[in-house]
Order: structure tokens, then C-alpha cells, then sequence
């Protein structure tokens, strides 16, 4: 899906013309990247958080000329999907987490219950 087809969800799911979807998109865009560029992560429950990560200087490889260079440190943005966004996308990935917690906290009452 792109931005045109995104525009055409909205104005259609919601009622409004494709310029005022577009307008609406436009905000809701330029406000994350705003936040994250700031330093703050912008979490959207269910669906995920943006934020913004350092990355450490490194040294990379020119291929080319066949030598070492320096990477210089930057910023990048990030994404990182909430549960009910990988769950969607991964049913079974989810079932498996779940499966996993729920098998997880008999264990862990039961190693409270031998402490007292």
C-alpha cells in the first residue's frame, strides 16, 4: 500500500474527501517525525513506537578500493511493532508467546511459594 492508496482508505472508510484524507495523513506524518526527531518516542498502543537510536561509530569496508574506512556515529529512526501488530501479522508467533508466558508464571508462583 502507498500513500495514494492509503489517502483513498481513509477518505472512504471515514467519508471525507481524498484532500482532506491527504491533509489528515500529512498531519499525522509530520507529527511523528517532528517528536522523533526531538528525541521523543511517539507510541501508538497496538500498533507500535517510533523512536530515535544512536548508532555507535564503526569501521566499515570499501569494497572497491579494498579498504577500511570510519563510519561517523548518527541517529536513526526506529520502529518497533506492538504486540497486536505482530499477532496480526503472526498468528502463530503470538500463540507461541503466549503459550510460552502462560507456561511461565506456574513456574514462577511456585519458586515464590518455596522462598517463604
Amino acid at each position: 500500500m502507498n500513500r495514494i492508496e492509503l489517502v483513498e482508505k481513509i477518505a472512504t472508510t471515514h467519508t471525507v474527501s481524498k484532500a482532506e484524507a491527504a491533509r489528515i495523513l500529512e498531519t499525522v506524518t509530520s507529527a511523528i517525525v517532528a517528536a522523533v526527531k526531538k528525541g521523543d518516542p511517539v507510541q501508538i498502543v497496538g500498533f507500535g513506537t517510533f523512536k530515535q537510536v544512536a548508532r555507535a561509530a564503526r569501521t566499515g569496508f570499501n569494497p572497491q578500493a579494498g579498504t577500511k574506512i570510519k563510519i561517523a556515529a548518527q541517529k536513526v529512526p526506529k520502529f518497533v511493532p506492538g504486540a497486536s501488530f505482530k499477532a496480526a501479522v503472526d498468528p502463530k508467533a503470538a500463540k507461541r508467546k503466549a503459550d510460552k508466558v502462560a507456561a511461565a508464571k506456574p513456574a514462577a508462583k511456585k519458586a515464590v511459594a518455596k522462598k517463604k
